[in-house]
């Protein structure tokens, strides 16, 4: 049974997410204030977070910005503004995926559902090729861990996946299109923008100078890859 924290302070989303998403068998927990969610976050697992971007005390961003120092766990951001910039800001803080108000509830349960299966076979593959290595970087596939030469890195979902693929394909040229359908799955909402700012956001976190990386290569015109 799947765990959700809802985040939103209009009551009756919440209410209404909520019963839907029991409906779907999950355990669903609510929080109405960007404080409250991160203590929720921080205190018990979840195993996807739908987050409103406008909230009191903390906004979307700035919560999703916390949980990411503890926790990878999928967030979905709530958004009742359609322009690109929301997007974008969502996933440059750690987002994995977004939805624009006012949405249709069968859109948040087939994108909730898809984030879910995706996260449960990128686990059964995790526990299948347990260890890689390459060079400085270990990537411990069980718990999902990476350290560079000895020094955790925290990469969110995406950032590991997209990560975990390239390394275990090297000089496969991914583009744009094939990371979306390798990693967001048929019937995301995401980009192409989508996948180079989780690709520069990885390359932040992993390579000591991202203009001259040593994990992530680009072709250009192509795509991302990693080299033999």
């Amino acid at each position: 049974m799947s765990r959700i924290l809802v985040v939103d302070d209009e009551k009756l989303i919440v209410k209404g997410l909520k019963f839907s998403l029991e409906q779907e068998g999950a355990q669903v927990e609510c929080a109405y204030d960007g404080e409250e969610a991160v203590e929720k976050a921080k205190s018990q697992p979840f195993d996807a977070i739908l987050l409103d971007v406008m909230l009191p005390k903390y906004d979307g961003f700035e919560v999703c910005r916390q949980i990411r120092e503890f926790s990878d766990v999928p967030i979905i951001m709530l958004t009742a503004k359609g322009d690109d910039m929301d997007k974008i800001l969502g996933l440059e803080y750690g987002a994995d995926d977004y939805i624009t108000k006012p949405f249709n509830i069968l859109e948040v349960k087939a994108r909730i559902k898809a984030i879910l299966r995706r996260t449960s076979v990128s686990r059964r593959n995790d526990r299948e090729e347990e260890i890689i290595t390459c060079g400085d970087l270990i990537m411990e596939n069980e718990n999902r861990r990476v350290q560079i030469s000895g020094r955790d890195v925290r990469l969110t979902s995406k950032e590991f996946d997209i990560l975990r693929l390239l390394l275990n394909n090297p000089g496969k040229i991914y583009s744009r299109d094939d990371l979306l359908k390798n990693i967001w799955g048929s019937g995301s909402p995401a980009d192409a923008r989508t996948v180079d700012v989780h690709v520069r956001r990885l390359r932040e976190k992993i390579e000591t100078n991202p203009s001259e990386p040593m994990y992530v290569f680009t072709k250009w015109g192509s795509g991302y890859y990693h080299k033999k």
